[in-house]
């Protein structure tokens, strides 16, 4: 229970009429928030959590709002950094270290472990997808969902924070970047193979595929929900963004804009996303379809990954890519709509900014 405080870092960085950008964190280590379809505040936004190296390894750190201080609260040897994940009552954060899940309060640092996986690789090699290890809760924060590597399939671990089980529910080759729907408990998006992308299961384990590629060019990517809708947005990359009823399976193009990540805000109206090849910066888009992106901000992140400049490179397997996730702004909107945290390492070293909106 380290409980380290100190002084804010923040300072303002841009003032524009589009809004204000603040960098959160200035300390010469990487720093980087949970991720883009992550919530980095819980839903009273009384603490912005984030994940820093300043210690010499990645650890758990949160930006008390009120209080304006920032706090350690991990010191784990081996912890997961992309496996971080705060419930939205603000009561626990949940993350992998090792082959053990745990939990620590962001309100008096305690630590409990709730699992222990006895898995030997824990994620797929590499440095995107289902190797970034992220891990699922619920919007209740009853129910915790993590993929574990095991040999040739991936397991599909369910934890009841509740009645405090915890059981394997799945087994598929490849599960990645799983999300619990904002609006039902017992639904799961993941996602396959790179060539086969788009999932759902329940927490029974019924899985089913969602969306089929047209073809072998096609490179489908970078799946999120849209909350309130029961639906699923998803990159065509860079053709733009497209949404699947999750009951009907229809399909429906949301905008050619080149979106990278795009995620919605809190009532699935509109979203914020990064681009790339070229970089255009960070954009708001109404997802109704009305009128065109609006710039938001410039975050100058080197967005490193070469092969996304590349037609699709995963129809005859995985691929060996260079693309440091904390080198990307994976921007998010705050459970209140006023605010976009995003990761940039245009200072040479990757920190965390918020963008408070103008409108």
């Amino acid at each position: 229970m380290p409980w380290i405080e100190m002084a804010a870092e923040g300072r303002i960085v841009e003032e524009s009429d589009q809004g204000v950008v603040r960098q959160v964190t200035t300390h010469p280590s990487l720093h980087h928030h949970p991720f883009f379809f992550v919530d980095a505040w819980d839903d009273a936004m009384r603490a912005l959590v984030l994940i820093s190296h300043r210690t010499g390894s990645p650890q758990i750190w949160m930006e008390l709002q009120d209080a304006g201080t920032l706090v350690q609260l991990t010191d784990e040897p081996d912890l997961a950094e992309w496996s971080v994940i705060p419930s939205r009552d603000g009561a626990w954060i949940y993350f992998v270290a090792g082959q053990t899940g745990k939990r620590v309060s962001p309100r008096t640092g305690d630590i409990e472990t709730l699992v222990s996986f006895g898995a030997a690789e824990m994620r797929e090699a590499g440095m995107v997808g289902a190797a970034m290890g992220t891990t699922a809760l619920s919007a209740s924060g009853r129910y915790w969902a993590v993929p574990v590597k095991s040999g040739s399939v991936s397991r599909f671990w369910l934890m009841d924070t509740l009645r405090g089980t915890a059981e394997t529910f799945l087994e598929a080759p490849t599960i990645g970047h799983p999300q619990f729907c904002p609006d039902d408990d017992d639904l799961i998006l993941f996602a396959g193979p790179m060539t086969d992308r788009v999932w759902v299961t329940d927490r029974a384990g019924n899985a089913r595929r969602i969306f089929t590629r047209a073809h072998d060019l096609q490179w489908i990517t970078h799946e999120v929900w849209r909350p309130g809708h029961r639906s699923v947005l998803f990159v065509d990359w860079s053709n733009g963004m497209n949404e699947i009823d999750i009951s009907t399976g229809a399909v429906r193009p949301v905008t050619g804009f080149p979106v990278w990540h795009g995620a919605p805000d809190a009532t699935g109206s509109w979203l914020v996303c990064d681009t790339n090849f070229p970089d255009r910066g960070l954009f708001r888009l109404d997802l109704a379809g009305a009128g065109e992106p609006d710039f938001l901000h410039a975050p100058r992140a080197s967005s490193q990954g070469a092969h996304w400049a590349h037609p699709f490179p995963y129809n005859n397997g995985p691929v060996k890519v260079h693309a440091p996730q904390h080198t990307h702004p994976h921007p998010r909107v705050s459970p209140d709509g006023r605010h976009v945290v995003f990761t940039s390492d245009r200072s040479g070293v990757a920190q965390v900014y918020v963008m408070t909106l103008a409108r």
